[in-house]
């Protein structure tokens, strides 16, 4: 077996699904597919997968089912850049770039209306304590 390599700038990272009821949702897919999770609160928990983590079990009733769905996020090595190319490109922004443990991300509708996400590892002068 390989070691897990650094993600790559702009390719699919990590992939959030929505969930009505989070106890429910860790049973089902631990239970059909072996998961395992790193908990960080009641609405939210990350999937285990060697090297990190591969996505998320995220409670959001309002992206939840067939009208929403998973939430697809890319990674970057400078978010700053990434967010004036994706308005650049005509991409409108949904969420504005906010920091959250382990980075800063930002999500964003493509001309289709297709809701993204991408985020950063924390630069120096996002860390915290800086």
């Amino acid at each position: 077996m390989t070691a897990p390599t650094a993600p790559r700038h702009h390719s699919i990272d990590y992939v959030e699904i929505p969930v009505t009821d989070m106890g429910a949702a860790r049973r089902f897919y631990a239970a059909a597919f072996g998961w395992t999770y790193n908990d960080y609160g009641p609405a939210y928990t990350g999937i285990i997968r060697e090297g990190g983590e591969a996505g998320g079990l995220c409670v959001d009733a309002e992206r939840a089912g067939v009208r929403g769905g998973p939430l697809v996020i890319l990674v970057s090595d400078d978010l700053d850049a990434t967010l004036a190319a994706v308005t650049a490109a005509g991409g409108s922004v949904v969420t504005p770039p906010f920091d959250f443990p382990g980075g800063r991300r930002f999500h964003f509708a493509d001309p289709s209306g297709n809701e993204l996400a991408v985020w950063s590892l924390p630069t120096a002068d996002t860390a915290p304590g800086s």
